[in-house]
């Protein structure tokens, strides 16, 4: 695929009127200096999605989804960037230019070939499980399906397959369509053995030739795992046989293409039902989801068995931030639902907990019950913070002084992730009112807790807004709207005083820009950036005041960094004078000069 200068970019940029774009698909009316319209991302009836044809950014602030011209058109079709590059140029009758030049363009050439070459290597694969489960050798994988009540439309939906017992079956077919085989290799469909016994879930060899190349995925009934626009980039195989040994599922590794931490199964084929419902039910497994995605039970998305990591928390507030949790009930489904529970309300997210029947999982119970009565679990299902609260005072007996500390101590880690104020201060008085503590204690505990996580700074000098401190929020405004004095005021700062912060990546990709037309960097920087920081970045820009001058935030930032150098040399000072002051005299002397050097400086 074709890569393009990026002054070409920053042209095309220019020349295309990001409101006429967006209008193509999104009726806009003018509010000031911006337009607003209803969220193409998510269902809503109040319209919360701006564009501001001067800066060249759209945000909706129902859903958080932002970014420039070209990220609107990735989002919207479906597109790579350089496809929406494409369509972009086509919409205003642009030339595109011929491939760039350099050996910087020539390694992201090289970069992009290989993620190609991926992705069709995993489409031909999807196609060869799929026949081979349609075939002869796929009877036993059909039949365990239909054991399963998988129907034979959703193992079409969902793109089934059936991995054959042949060492080299897959590797064949990709070689003859003339794959190398380091890419394949890369791609983790075949994997190279090192010698010893084999860890093939197929009957057992006596022997095993050191370095042989086999297909990774073998007697096994493959599911793919899909980008949430379709691509698949990945494999989970799961067990046929357990008497023959290995683990019940054999996942792809980690790729160019694939990030497990990254990627939510199924996603492609809800996601334009949970913007329409306004929620999504969260599963562990693929079975899980093909019965509630089978049934129509509810919009579903699956975590694959593990905590919800950040990267899929920001993959989910693109279409939703109400969650319905529905692990298994078992003490490791429970656990992997509590660490999602407190990364999804640390996010902003409303989150709900449904609770099966001891040794039910969503595949089961609706294989058993059906899925009516699934749904109405769903509807009966309780808001977590609740159900935290009552599962941390089981067994507890708040007339006693110890329990009901015991009780505020387990709560407050948890009320402390709450990133909305009133919400915290709702739950705190959930917890008094259960602890019989009286309100006005257990907020100012939580307060406490809530400033400790964010920063060990003071908060009157940076009050914290969300994960990242307020100062960062001032100066990301100023860098789109008040650019000059914005990249002035980050040149101030050395490379130290950016460390820790939340927004680090976002202040080293603006640097970088300095020197460039200033009334470029906007648009400049919100391509450059990932998607989240992206999206971050057009939220802070949707204000339509400044939190705070650019060139106070840099101080206090660089303040910020002073004061974590003077709490270590305190701490290296304290740890001198337990060792003895006497022999360590002259090193506590030369550390107290710097603190007072440092304290000078903070208060200057």
């Amino acid at each position: 695929m074709a890569l393009f200068p990026q002054q070409f970019i920053d042209d095309l940029r220019l020349q295309a009127n990001i409101v006429q774009v967006v209008q193509e698909y999104v009726p806009l009316k003018r509010a000031g200096t911006t337009f607003k319209g209803l969220c193409p991302f998510h269902s809503e009836k109040t319209p919360s999605f701006h564009v501001n044809p001067e800066k060249g950014f759209f945000h909706c602030f129902g859903c958080g989804v932002g970014g420039d011209v070209f990220k609107f058109l990735e989002l919207h079709e479906k597109l790579s960037f350089p496809e929406a590059v494409k369509l972009l140029a086509q919409k205003f009758g642009i030339a595109l230019p011929e491939r760039s030049e350099g050996s910087g363009d020539d390694d992201a050439r090289r970069d992009s070939a290989v993620r190609e070459a991926l992705l069709k290597a995993h489409e031909i694969a999807a196609a060869y499980f799929r026949e081979q489960l349609a075939g002869p050798a796929g009877a036993r994988a059909r039949q365990r399906l239909k054991e399963r009540d998988v129907t034979d439309e959703t193992i079409a939906q969902l793109g089934l397959g059936y991995a054959p017992a042949a060492r080299d079956g897959l590797k064949s077919r990709l070689l003859k369509q003339g794959f190398a085989q380091g890419v394949l290799l890369q791609s983790g469909l075949i994997v190279q053995r090192d010698g010893g016994p084999s860890t093939s879930s197929g009957p057992p060899r006596a022997e095993s030739r050191g370095g042989e190349v086999v297909d990774r995925f073998r007697n096994r009934l493959m599911v793919p795992i899909c980008r949430d626009t379709g691509s698949v980039i990945a494999f989970g195989g799961r067990q046929m046989d357990p008497d023959h040994g290995g683990p019940k599922y054999v996942n792809s590794p980690e790729t160019p293409i694939y990030s497990k931490g990254r990627t939510l199964y199924g996603l492609n084929l809800t996601k334009a039902a949970i913007r329409q419902l306004g929620y999504a039910v969260l599963v562990e497994g693929y079975f899980d989801f093909a019965q509630v995605f089978q049934t129509q039970a509810a919009p579903v998305v699956a975590s694959c068995g593990t905590a919800l990591t950040p990267q899929q928390a920001q993959l989910l507030r693109r279409f939703t931030t109400k969650i319905v949790l529905s692990f298994d009930p078992d003490a490791a489904g429970q656990g992997a639902a509590i660490r999602s529970c407190e990364l999804l309300v640390a996010e902003g997210f409303d989150v709900n907990v449904v609770v099966l029947d001891k040794g039910e999982d969503p595949d089961t119970f609706i294989r058993k019950h059906g899925p009516d009565p699934y749904r109405e679990r769903l509807r009966n299902s309780r808001p977590y913070l609740e159900y935290l609260l009552d599962q941390a005072a089981a067994g507890l007996d708040f007339g006693q002084d110890d329990s009901r500390r015991q009780f505020l101590g387990k709560m407050l880690e948890v009320a402390a992730r709450i990133p909305d104020a009133a919400a915290r201060d709702q739950f705190a008085d959930r917890i008094a009112h259960k602890a019989r503590i009286t309100e006005e204690v257990v907020r100012a505990e939580i307060r406490k807790a809530a400033v400790g996580r964010r920063t060990t700074l003071t908060a009157r000098e940076l009050p914290s807004f969300g994960p990242m401190k307020y100062a960062e929020k001032g100066l990301i405004w100023g860098l789109i709207h008040n650019t000059g004095p914005a990249l002035d005021a980050l040149a101030e700062l050395d490379a130290e005083d950016l460390n820790s912060l939340t927004c680090r990546e976002i202040f080293e990709v603006a640097r970088s820009l300095h020197g460039g037309p200033v009334d470029l960097l906007p648009t400049a920087l919100l391509q450059r950036l990932s998607t989240v920081n992206a999206q971050l970045v057009a939220s802070i820009a949707a204000n339509a005041t400044s939190p705070a001058p650019a060139a106070e935030c840099a101080r206090a930032l660089k303040r910020l960094r002073w004061e974590r150098e003077r709490a270590a040399i305190q701490r290296e000072i304290d740890r001198l004078q337990e060792l003895g002051a006497g022999q360590h005299g002259h090193e506590i002397d030369a550390l107290w000069q710097k603190k007072k050097d440092l304290l000078h400086r903070i208060e200057d």
